[in-house]
């Protein structure tokens, strides 16, 4: 859904356009070395001169310089269906790359007086069959890829790599000259937002390092400006920096160096249009000025941006190259895989004892970009336990770790690792202090920075860790003393009537001389009362003392005092006896 932009046959507006406007990137006029130093010539993309097409191999300057469109059509053949007798030679080289069809032409256009390119997403309104678009301003399809390669006297760069987007678009009529755009957004956008004033809001929102590249071709294509900005803050109060741009970026005329030009076809053939195309009167190939390809080096020091991921592109035509300017058709698609994904690995996995300090360590690394940035900010950590088998919830809060380049690998490859405050710490008190036995797992959670979204790790394999308590035997033993008495008559006949006493004392002499009664506590003696007893199990008794215990290591000496007192008239005497016992308990 592209409108039309153009004006009469034959008005200088429609000759304009003939080499549709695009491209562009970049630049801020910085000297750099000598040398071919231009996005057309780098080997990496075919950017066909003296006039564009889309198929690789097919006659021009830069025939044989890498891929082409065909190229990426194929690698995005989920969204794009071949020309009968039309296919890629080759599969694409390019790191990222989309290739959109934008459906039906009354599609996905812009609407309401907030859809600025100047403002944030939040306020960009569309609509689906809202007619009135300019057929010279109806996008049929939109692509991107971005490339990598060491740099070199081609290809300046900031960084280690030289990084490259090549875009382009196809358009519904050649009736004059238009001016396009393409987005490059770190973050997802997509026009699937719900309905508000009468129109659909886009889902997404702008980040600081945003990219945005305004081309218009004039006076038949020979005159190409081109102007590059960066959004500047977030979404709601940021702002486009321009990064420079001006005239005679035509990758057909334009000097070295060159960080982007961008070019139009000028005739129909050799320009076939390998994918499913029509045009307003009916042609399956680019006329002149209905194809536009362009290329721009992010990591050139005049725009910087090497480093970026971005998540989705969104190409549109516009009413002018002001930043202000009715912006009129778009399309949106996915481009690359920008996020920071954690891994984590606990320091040991056990089983160890209390007391022994164990760490968690988070990796983060960035996906989708050959030179992003390091992910900085600090890690949050958190223990499950004991008794866990995981821990993607709740847990202790064990402090926080900050991110930081690891030791011996290179800036801007978008690693970093924080390391977890020691837990089962025997110098530390609280939730780092020792641990009982059982098993615990770590959670670790980074917010984001300014870069990329947040990451969580919580993986039973990795962050746990077991604790095993020790234990020891300690044995006493113990002596229970008892005696056993029989009280007998001198002639063994005479029934036996009186009482009979047991005492324990400690020491070897019954408590004659030293030592201390020990038994019973509360009485003098453990008493027993004979009646007339005559038989032998009626003359004996033995103590039931349950409560005095000998424990003491070494030698110990106890003696037991045993005292018959007769009953009066039984006319039986008193006698008394001393039972010694030594001990030697070993424990």
């Amino acid at each position: 859904m592209t409108e039309r932009v153009l004006g009469p046959k034959g008005s200088t507006r429609r000759k304009r356009w003939l080499l549709l406007p695009l491209l562009g990137v970049a630049a801020i006029a910085l000297v750099m070395s000598t040398g071919a130093q231009a996005v057309h010539d780098a080997g990496l993309f075919e950017l066909d001169t003296p006039s564009a097409n889309a198929e690789d191999g097919v006659v021009g300057t830069n025939s044989a310089a890498g891929d082409d469109w065909d190229n990426i059509c194929q690698s995005n053949s989920s969204t794009c269906t071949f020309q009968a007798g039309e296919s890629a030679s080759a599969s694409s080289t390019a790191v990222a790359s989309s290739h959109v069809d934008d459906g039906s032409l009354d599609a996905t256009i812009f609407t309401g007086g907030g859809s600025k390119d100047g403002g944030p997403i939040a306020g960009w309104l569309w609509k689906d069959g809202a007619g009135g678009l300019p057929d010279k301003d109806n996008l049929l399809h939109a692509y991107a890829a971005r490339y990598s390669k060491p740099k070199d006297a081609t290809c300046p760069s900031t960084g280690a790599t030289c990084e490259v987007i090549y875009f382009g678009s196809d358009r519904y009529a050649n009736d004059g000259d238009a001016t396009q755009a393409f987005w490059f957004l770190q973050n997802k956008v997509a026009a699937n937002g719900g309905p508000d004033k009468g129109a659909n809001l886009f889902t997404g929102t702008h980040k600081d390092g945003d990219l945005l590249v305004i081309s218009e071709f004039s006076n038949g294509g020979t005159t190409s400006t081109i102007t590059v900005f960066r959004w500047t803050g977030d979404d709601a109060t940021g702002s486009l920096t321009s990064l420079g741009g001006g005239e005679n970026k035509s990758c057909v005329v334009v000097p070295s160096p060159d960080p982007f030009c961008g070019i139009v076809n000028t005739s129909t053939t050799p320009t076939n249009a390998p994918w499913t195309f029509t045009d307003k009167v009916g042609s399956t190939d680019f006329r002149q000025g209905e194809f536009f390809e362009a290329g721009i080096n992010i990591s050139d020091p005049s725009i910087n941006l090497g480093g970026e991921c971005f998540a989705s592109f969104v190409a549109e035509t516009r009413a002018s190259t002001s930043t202000t300017a009715t912006l009129k058709d778009f399309v949106v698609g996915g481009f690359q895989t920008c996020q920071a994904g954690m891994t984590t690995q606990v320091s040991n996995a056990g089983p160890v004892s209390p007391g022994t300090a164990l760490t968690d360590s988070a990796r983060i690394a960035v996906t989708g970009a050959l030179t992003p940035a390091d992910p900085t900010g600090t890690v949050t950590f958190f223990l499950c336990g004991p008794g866990a088998t995981g821990c993607a919830t709740g847990g202790n809060n064990v402090g926080t770790g900050t991110l930081t380049n690891p030791t011996g690998t290179p800036t801007n490859d978008g690693i970093a690792v924080a390391t977890s405050p020691t837990v089962n710490d025997s110098t530390k008190t609280g939730n780092n202090g020792p641990l009982g036995a059982g098993r615990y797992c770590f959670r670790a959670e980074w917010p984001g920075d300014s870069n990329y979204g947040a990451a969580k790790h919580d993986n039973n394999t990795t962050e746990c860790f077991t604790v095993q308590d020790t234990t020891s035997l300690a044995s006493a033993q113990e002596w229970l003393p008892n005696d056993e008495a029989t009280v007998t008559s001198g002639s063994g006949n005479t029934p036996i009537s009186g009482t009979l006493s047991f005492t324990l004392f400690s020491g070897d002499n019954c408590g004659v001389t030293s030592g201390s009664k020990l038994y019973p506590v509360a009485t003098a003696s453990e008493d027993f009362t004979l009646t007339n007893a005559t038989t032998l199990a009626d003359r004996t008794k033995k103590t039931t003392n349950t409560a005095v215990k000998v424990t003491a290591t070494g030698e110990t000496k106890v003696s037991w005092k045993v005292v018959f007192t007769p009953a009066s008239g039984s006319g039986l005497t008193s006698s008394t006896h001393c039972e010694k016992t030594t001990l030697n308990i070993t424990n």
